[in-house]
């Protein structure tokens, strides 16, 4: 990711890190045979996270994209390579 304010940076790798400690979670529930209800809401917790995280992520790359203009920049992503990635989320 090129062009990520340190306030964006941060705001993506919190949310990741917060997805990590969900995570953490749903395996020691698993694990000690939780209840399967509160397993699979701090699973769906997890999932929300991991989704906005890559939205964010996304987002960022077609705003860098519009910016420059369709520049001869070799390795950023074309629109249907972010249209492939924003759909793998969805």
């Amino acid at each position: 990711m090129t062009d990520v304010t340190p306030e964006e940076h941060k705001a993506i790798v919190n949310r990741l890190k917060r997805a990590q400690g969900q995570l953490a979670a749903v395996i020691t529930a698993v694990e000690a045979g939780g209840d399967c209800r509160a397993v699979v809401t701090q699973l769906s917790a997890v999932s929300g996270a991991i989704d906005k995280a890559g939205f964010a992520i996304i987002a960022k790359a077609m705003q860098e994209c519009m910016t420059s203009g369709g520049s001869a920049d070799k390795d950023a992503p074309t629109v249907a390579e972010l249209e492939k990635l924003f759909l793998s989320l969805a």
